[in-house]
């Protein structure tokens, strides 16, 4: 089976076989996704079950979203790393806490009931922004059903039945974040960009882009490179808990949005992110798959929960 080829770092990989829950075509595409986490941490999903024009609906409604006056959006101020909801407003976030605040605004949105139940927070307040809730909850079920298949691909690439991830992230307990990088009107402090280089925390994140692109990904040789927006793809990367899982086997790779170039900085810049979290409970410990002699874990055992906290502290 030829995969699909475009930046030759990061590669882009066909998903559709995989759904046909044909063993060997199965193992196949883990591999193919093996490599890409072990070599660069992040890969291009293609032929993937996120309908795209549901992901353009998303963007309409986020567009309409970061539109409401500042007055609005502040009255949902993130508050808490315990929840980890509600808007972040410009600058309020330096995702490298050595540098100044980015200069992006978002909204963190979680489920308040198990999957298929209850509300997205942060829906409340906001009735007026018509066909937001129904929109935003069918894109949280299907980003949901998509992390199970992508986390049987890894199980597979593990050697690990399976469905060894599903239970370890039953609960949920993800986040979706819609994402607005305004026109760069501004002075710039020193070292200030839109994003700062930072690695997620959870075991993976779907992200989507519109077109303006701007995201920049760390290779191994510590090269920044640019990892474009490709129609009718997602990009997946590692985070930081699925490295602890597999003791550095897959790669939690730092990335960046930078201050893009003179004739893009009057632009608006959308993007998606749903963020994978395991269950808070589950003990992250290296897998029997990833420990020998030659390579002993590296990582104490620690709870999802737990590590999650100590990152969205530091990061606010």
């Amino acid at each position: 089976m030829a995969q699909l080829t475009s930046n030759p770092t990061i590669p882009i990989i066909d998903f559709a076989p995989f759904v046909t829950g044909i063993p060997i075509v199965q193992q196949e595409i883990a591999e193919q996704i093996s490599r890409a986490c072990r070599e660069v941490g992040f890969f291009y999903l293609c032929n993937h079950n996120i309908p795209q024009s549901l992901i353009d609906l998303v963007f309409e409604q986020m567009q309409a979203l970061f539109a409401l006056p500042f007055e609005k959006k502040s009255q949902f101020a993130w508050s808490d790393e315990v929840s980890n909801r509600g808007y972040v407003g410009i600058e309020r976030e330096r995702l490298d806490p050595s540098q100044p605040g980015d200069l992006k605004e978002a909204f963190n949105l979680g489920k308040e009931e198990a999957i298929g139940q209850s509300a997205l927070t942060m829906h409340r307040g906001l009735e007026d922004l018509e066909g937001f809730q129904p929109v935003l909850l069918q894109f949280w079920q299907a980003c949901s059903e998509e992390m199970l298949r992508i986390l049987q691909a890894f199980a597979i690439a593990l050697s690990l039945p399976k469905d060894f991830f599903t239970p370890l992230h039953d609960e949920y307990d993800n986040i979706l974040r819609l994402l607005h990088y305004p026109p760069l009107t501004q002075f710039l402090k020193p070292g200030q960009i839109r994003a700062g280089a930072h690695s997620d925390y959870g075991s993976l994140t779907l992200l989507f882009q519109d077109e303006i692109g701007g995201l920049e990904v760390q290779t191994v040789g510590g090269e920044w490179i640019d990892a474009v927006p490709i129609p009718g793809t997602l990009l997946v990367n590692i985070g930081d808990l699925m490295q602890r899982w597999t003791n550095d086997n897959f790669r939690s790779t730092l990335h960046r949005v930078g201050v893009p170039p003179t004739e893009k900085q009057s632009q608006h810049r959308y993007s998606i992110a749903y963020f994978c979290h395991p269950n808070p409970k589950s003990a992250i410990a290296c897998l029997p798959s990833c420990q020998s002699g030659q390579h002993p874990p590296q990582y104490p055992p620690i709870l999802a929960g737990d590590y999650l906290l100590s990152r969205l502290q530091a990061t606010y």
